[in-house]
């Protein structure tokens, strides 16, 4: 009789890139800093393992259906009823919320910028903040803003928590590092993070001397991966490689800390003689994570027409409306052309939702002039857009062959609430004024004597 083999072959990482990571979206992880430190088989025990307080932090309420309910339990050093002793409030005057009404006193109009310099002085990530845009409420949880930021300085002893929405980053210049309750991420341009609602955290540079970017705030449902209907159950963004952080702490006595909140579009602010990142173990599925957009597998037409930009939804979050967002967040990543017969480049359209857009490398093929990485635009609410003159003429009157597009991702914040410009992103020096101008050169070839156009 054989016996049974007792050879085996663990499982390694599939690449170096997942180091410190667990793969996944939306799952139910577990992790542990400190071995034993998880309780097993329950969630709160008479005595947590090394000492540690047991604390459920929820993203939903106790009663939101399964698939939708998201909590995550915490083992730490000390619980966070210490965070929110003798607060004071305070004002950071350019990170604002929703609602405000344009402040601009600008006339409505399709807008773009270039890229605002980083400023030697730009500070840390809560100093580096500017509002362009904001839509909705945050006091009843819908809406958004829309943010860049500039960081020039570490929070070496400042910790940051959001309580009215959950942080999506995308970097455009510069590495850092989000050190956060749940662990350490690390990210650098072509990536983003998501931190939700609620979860502490200090972002650090991580190896360059300023870093600059986009948020979208997110005050509505979590961002989730879309539904991918007839396309089936692969492509776009892949579950598998988004990447949630193992857990890490500090352990620092006798150190004040400022844990600053925002709560509500107010700021507050208290002090504390430890590091409040000391969770030594979690599970749940309610936790930061990052996703490498280069990783994204576009679908597109491989005949004919131009698809719905929708086919390259990286994330969703939905409004209660079925198909319609409180926003989306939607790639252009680098793919093949080869539909026959078309107008490749996106059409031009109006459209009920509102597009923010930026890059964050290469050239943006509807807009080959005059939008550059870290540059932004906006086109708000049945505002006209599409390709400026010199791409469509470049791209009706080309021979087709099958085309590259590479060395290039832009991103779009799409929502369904109009887009409320503030008064710093209209008073911006890099505000292109005459960005309209771009479809001056555009004419009339219409020859009813002549149905088919051959350039002329």
């Amino acid at each position: 009789m054989n016996k049974p083999s007792t050879d085996f072959v663990r499982a390694k990482s599939r690449a170096k890139y997942n180091e410190g990571y667990m793969p996944g979206f939306g799952n139910d992880f577990e992790t542990e800093a400190e071995e034993g430190a998880l309780p097993i088989g329950q969630n709160s025990p008479q005595r947590c393992p090394y000492g540690l307080y047991a604390e459920q932090l929820s993203g939903s309420p106790f009663t939101a259906p399964r698939i939708s309910n998201e909590r995550s339990w915490l083992y730490r050093m000390r619980p966070t009823v210490q965070h929110v002793s003798d607060m004071v409030r305070f004002e950071l005057p350019h990170f604002r919320s929703a609602p405000t009404v344009d402040e601009s006193g600008l006339p409505l109009a399709p807008m773009r910028w270039d890229p605002a310099p980083i400023p030697d002085d730009a500070g840390t990530w809560l100093e580096g903040m500017r509002t362009i845009f904001t839509g909705g409420d945050v006091l009843t949880q819908v809406g958004y803003a829309i943010h860049t930021y500039a960081v020039t300085e570490s929070m070496d002893t400042e910790v940051f928590y959001n309580a009215d929405g959950e942080m999506l980053i995308v970097p455009e210049v510069g590495k850092l590092r989000f050190f956060t309750e749940f662990g350490i991420i690390d990210v650098a341009p072509g990536e983003i993070v998501c931190i939700p609602r609620g979860i502490k955290y200090k972002v650090l540079l991580n190896g360059d001397d300023k870093a600059r970017g986009y948020i979208c705030e997110n005050y509505g449902a979590v961002f989730t991966v879309p539904e991918r209907g007839p396309i089936g159950a692969n492509c776009m963004a892949n579950p598998r490689d988004f990447l949630s952080p193992v857990a890490a702490y500090e352990q620092k006595e006798g150190v004040k800390h400022r844990i600053v909140t925002k709560w509500c579009g107010q700021f507050h602010a208290c002090e504390i003689n430890h590091s409040p990142l000391d969770v030594v173990a979690w599970h749940g599925n309610y936790a930061p994570y990052k996703y490498n957009l280069r990783h994204y597998s576009p679908v597109g037409p491989v005949r004919n027409d131009h698809a719905d930009p929708s086919i390259f939804t990286v994330l969703t979050a939905p409004s209660g409306e079925a198909g319609t967002a409180n926003i989306d967040f939607v790639i252009f990543p680098p793919r093949w052309l080869v539909a026959e017969d078309s107008f490749r480049p996106p059409w031009y359209h109006m459209n009920i939702m509102s597009e923010f857009m930026g890059l964050i490398e290469g050239v943006y093929d509807a807009k080959p002039e005059g939008f550059v990485p870290g540059g932004m635009s906006c086109h708000n609410m049945m505002l006209p857009h599409g390709p400026d003159a010199d791409a469509f003429y470049a791209a009706s009157l080309k021979d087709l062959e099958p085309e590259k597009l590479d060395n290039t991702i832009a991103f779009m914040f799409e929502t369904r609430f109009p887009q409320q410009l503030t008064k710093y992103a209209a008073g911006l020096e890099t505000l292109q004024v005459k960005y309209p101008d771009v479809w001056k050169p555009l004419r009339n070839h219409f020859d009813p004597k002549r149905p088919v156009w051959n350039g002329e």
